[in-house]
């Protein structure tokens, strides 16, 4: 997936779930790595890393 369409899908999942699209995210990935969707499941990890950069540091 490219860089593009990565953060496409971050934006849209963060505007959809706002703080639980980091759980969604992480969700899919584990799906699409148990059911041996490599690529899916790696594309999942890049967009959770996306959300991650987008909410920024986590504040205590």
């Amino acid at each position: 997936m490219q860089t593009a369409k990565t953060t496409e899908y971050a934006r849209a999942l963060l505007s959809s779930y706002g703080s639980k699209a980091p759980v969604i995210a992480a969700r899919r990935m584990r799906e699409s790595d148990e059911a041996g969707e490599t690529q899916e499941a790696e594309n999942w990890k890049r967009i959770r890393l996306a959300i991650a950069e987008m909410r920024g540091p986590h504040q205590s």
